[in-house]
């Protein structure tokens, strides 16, 4: 049955929310690896699971054949499912074969998969034994992308969740600033030169670029998350003291400015110069997003739950391109740090969370929105009834936070529009 709450009173701040539960159209979480292998250097993904793991994580990375990858698949086979083997033997060797082969890894995850979820293969005791056996060499934590627990995105919520319980704690009695969530380099750089410029110097990401730069955290950080996805993250930090800042999310001009105005106030940044700071960012990117906006404005845009990124998003193009949300749907709503985003969608905005996509296609196939953000499985089976989309996932792969990427953005949705465009006998 699906649960409805009060009506708002302004935005959907406290909107009525579609609570569905029933068939999903998501990647699981181990998908995360993907860009978390790419994010910390000197770490090393090993899944345990099974061959569709593998499959899974191979067509999706693309690693050329040449590459050395920092991922892997411990293959449980039917002898480990029916019991014939000791599982933790085998990991064991695994583990061990793979370090003194790859003696440049410093930092190990096991991650967990349906298999080792369904064996109940205890991975937390595997890899505080395997800690101690190479302590020195490598540090090696573990969480689950099991699809069974976690969703897409939810993959990089849990590994940065290990991540902070293992964090070294911060008794500086300055305040430092923690950007959490994996962004792609040439975006990060840009935030901390942004963040430099406004004075505020003890800056550090999570996760870091290598094992041994992972930040430190205690009643002195104060943290902005920079992915929507990060709740157990965010939990995690603020029971070892953290304070997190609340802002929109940066994508556009006014989310990025809102963000860093953020952490500006925390820091006790001067008003005028922050707005001297940011305001040559903030004009590049609404120049670029009104390059776009013509073909935006306007249209009637409906989100499938993917990524956790829906509200941010919908917030983003509806405020700054015009454009009109009629369903917003999420994996998982978080109202407490999704406040901001909420307020600023039109009080009408359908919110659902959780998924029956039968029941969703069929409102999508009612309200037959200009644009329908939604995963590949359910892309070509729209495309064909006349409906145009937008796949989810690239939304996760490409570089969209912050001012200079705010046109990019804007143009990732305005691409399926001129596509249809182009092919309309």
């Amino acid at each position: 049955m699906n649960a409805v709450l009060p009506l708002p009173t302004l935005g959907c701040e406290s909107a009525p929310v579609l609570r569905e539960r029933g068939q999903r159209e998501v990647f699981c979480g181990l998908t995360g690896i993907i860009w978390l292998h790419r994010k910390v250097q000197d770490a090393f993904f090993l899944v345990v699971g099974s061959r569709t793991c593998a499959h899974l994580l191979q067509s999706a990375a693309g690693v050329m054949v040449f590459a050395e990858p920092r991922f892997g698949t411990a293959i449980i086979e039917e002898r480990d499912l029916a019991g014939m083997a000791d599982c933790n033997e085998e990991l064991d060797r695994v583990v061990d074969r793979l370090l003194a082969r790859r003696p440049d890894i410093k930092l190990l995850f096991l991650v967990g998969s349906c298999p080792s979820e369904v064996i109940k293969l205890d991975l937390s005791r595997a890899a505080s034994r395997l800690s101690v056996k190479h302590a020195g060499a490598t540090k090696i934590l573990n969480y689950s992308g099991s699809g069974i627990e976690t969703t897409f995105t939810e993959g990089e919520d849990a590994c940065l969740a290990a991540l902070v319980a293992d964090l070294p704690a911060d008794t500086s009695e300055t305040l430092s600033l923690m950007i959490v969530g994996a962004l792609p380099d040439v975006v990060e750089d840009q935030f901390l030169r942004l963040f430099a410029q406004l004075g505020i110097t003890s800056v550090h990401s999570l996760p870091a670029r290598r094992a041994n730069q992972m930040p430190p955290v205690g009643p002195n950080t104060r943290f902005l998350l920079a992915q929507p996805f990060l709740g157990e993250t965010a939990r995690a930090l603020e029971d070892r003291g953290a304070q997190r800042l609340d802002a929109l999310f940066p994508f556009g001009a006014e989310g990025t400015t809102n963000w860093l105005h953020a952490a500006a106030s925390a820091f006790g940044i001067d008003e005028m110069h922050f707005r001297n700071t940011v305001a040559p960012g903030r004009e590049r990117a609404k120049r670029a997003i009104d390059h776009v906006r013509a073909k935006l404005e306007g249209k009637r845009i409906t989100f499938l739950p993917d990524s956790q990124l829906e509200v941010p998003l919908a917030r983003f193009l509806c405020a700054e391109l015009g454009m009109i949300p009629v369903e917003v749907g999420t994996p998982y709503l978080h109202r407490r740090h999704l406040a901001q985003e909420l307020a600023l969608l039109p009080s009408n905005t359908l919110i659902s969370e959780g998924q029956d996509v039968d029941k969703q296609l069929d409102r999508v196939r009612a309200a037959r929105p200009d644009i329908t953000v939604c995963g590949l499985g359910l892309a070509n089976p729209l495309e064909s009834e006349g409906l145009t989309t937008k796949w989810a996932i690239e939304l996760v792969f490409s570089p969209i936070h912050g001012f200079d990427q705010a046109g990019d953005l804007a143009e990732l949705f305005a691409r399926p529009l001129r596509r249809r465009d182009v092919l309309k006998v």
